[in-house]
C-alpha cells in the first residue's frame, strides 16, 4: 500500500463511491484524483464536485462524454442488432468501456499509481471496468475495495459515513428501500429491493422514463427516421446529433409506454440476478434499424449477422469491448453498413413500435418487378423454380429411397 500514491477513482458522489473516497484517503494514505463521467443520468453533477471538495480532493474531472458515447459506443452496439439473452439492450454494459477508457487516461495524465472503482465482487461491472483498464494500459493497478474491506452491508456503509462525516442520502433499513439504479442517455436500471423475489412484479411507482403502456395516449405518433450508414441521422427531417436522436427517442417513446423490460440474466460471474430496465429509445431504433436493413442488406449478410450478434452481445455484456474479437467483428458490422441507407417511419402506440413503412432511394434491393403477385413481363421466369428445388431435395431424396430399401 505504502507505493499508492495517488490513485483515480470512478467517483458519482453517492453513497459507495463518497465512503470509498474517504477509505482510500485512511487506507492507503493516497491522494485521491475523481473522475465523474455525464453520459446522460440525468442527475445534477456539481454536488458530486462540491462532495469531493468536502472529502478534501484537489484533481477533480467531470467529463461531458455524452456524444462520444452514443457515437462511438451506442450507435456501434446498434449497427449489429445487438440484444443480449434475446431481450436486454445492454444500457448498462456498453457504457463500462467509455468509463474505463477516460479512467486511464486520466490516470496517464495525472501520473497516478492506480484506478479505483465502486463495483462489487458479485457483480458483472468489476469485470467489465478492469477487463478495459487492463487492455488500455496493461500494467494498470487496480483497487477494488469492496474485495477487500469488511463494510460488507448498508448498514456499516452508513455507520462507516456517520463516523467520518460523509453526507449521503440513503434511508436507514426498517424504511423502504431505494432500487439500486443505474442510468445514462441508453437506459436506466433497477435491482434490488422487492425485485430480488422473481416472482414479485415491480411496483408502478418504480419506473421512471416511461408510463405504463395502459396510461399511454389513445393517439399514436408517428416518427420518419432517416438512415446514414447503419445511423440515424434525422427524425421528422430534422438534423440531429447521436445524443440528440437518442434523448429525443427516449422522451417520445417513454411517453408512449415503450421500452420497459423485466428480465432475470445470467450474469458472467455465474450467478442469476433479476432487473428491471427501460430502455425507450433504443428499443425504437432496433426495431427500426433491423427494417432499414431489410430493404438494403444482402440476404446472406443479414443472416451471418444474426449468426454473429449474439457472441457480438456476450463479448459486450462480459466486458470485452476492447479486445481484439470484438474489434474484429465491429470492423464487418461496420462494412455491412456502408449501403444502410434511406428512411423508416414508425408508429408507437401504448408499448408498441410498429413499422408502416421504409423506403431507401439507392441502395434498395427491394425490386417491385420482381416481387410483384401481377404480371412481371419475364422479369423472373417461374419455370426455373422447379430445378432449384429438385437440387436442393437431392440428399434427402437419396436418403428416402435408402430408407425405403432398407424397410
Amino acid at each position: 500500500m505504502n507505493d499508492i500514491k495517488k490513485v483515480v477513482l470512478a467517483y458519482s458522489g453517492g453513497l459507495d463511491t463518497s465512503i470509498i473516497l474517504k477509505w482510500l484517503q485512511d487506507v492507503y494514505h493516497c491522494e485521491v484524483v475523481t473522475f465523474t463521467a455525464d453520459i446522460g443520468q440525468g442527475e445534477e453533477l456539481e454536488p458530486a464536485r462540491a462532495k469531493a471538495k468536502a472529502l478534501g480532493v484537489k484533481e477533480i474531472y467531470i467529463e461531458d462524454l455524452r456524444e462520444e458515447f452514443v457515437r462511438d459506443f451506442v450507435f456501434p452496439m446498434f449497427r449489429a442488432n445487438t440484444i443480449y439473452e434475446g431481450e436486454y439492450l445492454l444500457g448498462t454494459s456498453i457504457a463500462r468501456p467509455l468509463i474505463a477508457k477516460y479512467m486511464v487516461e486520466i490516470a496517464n495524465r495525472t501520473s497516478a499509481d492506480a484506478i479505483s472503482h465502486g463495483a462489487t465482487g458479485k457483480g458483472n461491472d468489476q469485470v467489465r471496468f478492469e477487463l478495459g483498464a487492463y487492455a488500455l494500459k496493461p500494467e494498470v493497478r487496480v483497487i477494488a475495495p469492496w474485495r477487500e474491506w469488511d463494510l460488507t452491508s448498508r448498514e456499516k456503509l452508513l455507520d462507516y459515513a456517520e463516523k467520518h462525516g460523509i453526507p449521503v442520502e440513503y434511508k436507514r433499513s426498517g424504511q423502504q428501500s431505494p432500487y439500486s439504479m443505474d442510468a445514462n442517455l441508453l437506459h436506466i436500471s433497477y435491482e434490488g429491493a422487492v425485485l430480488e423475489d422473481p416472482w414479485q412484479a415491480p411496483e408502478e411507482s418504480m419506473w421512471r422514463w416511461t408510463v405504463s403502456p395502459e396510461a399511454a395516449p389513445d393517439k399514436p405518433v408517428e416518427l420518419e427516421l432517416r438512415y446514414q450508414q447503419g445511423d440515424i441521422v434525422a427524425i421528422n427531417g430534422q438534423n440531429m446529433s447521436p445524443a440528440e436522436v437518442l434523448a429525443y427517442l427516449n422522451q417520445v417513446a417513454g411517453a408512449h409506454g415503450i421500452g420497459r423490460l423485466d428480465l432475470v440474466e445470467n450474469r458472467y460471474v455465474g450467478m442469476k440476478s433479476r432487473g428491471c430496465y427501460e430502455t425507450p429509445g433504443g428499443t425504437v431504433m432496433l426495431r427500426a434499424h433491423r427494417a432499414i436493413e431489410s430493404l438494403t442488406l444482402d440476404r446472406e449478410v443479414a443472416h451471418l449477422k444474426d449468426e454473429l450478434m449474439p457472441r457480438y452481445a456476450s463479448l459486450i455484456y462480459n466486458g470485452y469491448w476492447w479486445s481484439p474479437e470484438r474489434q474484429l467483428l465491429q470492423t464487418m458490422i461496420d462494412a455491412s453498413q456502408a449501403n444502410v441507407n434511406g428512411r423508416v417511419r414508425v408508429k408507437l402506440y401504448k408499448g408498441n413500435v410498429i413499422i408502416t413503412g421504409r423506403e431507401s432511394d439507392s441502395d434498395s434491393l427491394f425490386d417491385t418487378k420482381i416481387a410483384t403477385f401481377e404480371d412481371d413481363a419475364g422479369a423472373y421466369n417461374q419455370k426455373d423454380a422447379e430445378g432449384f428445388i429438385k437440387l436442393n431435395a437431392l440428399r434427402m431424396r437419396i436418403a428416402a429411397q435408402l430408407r425405403n430399401k432398407r424397410s
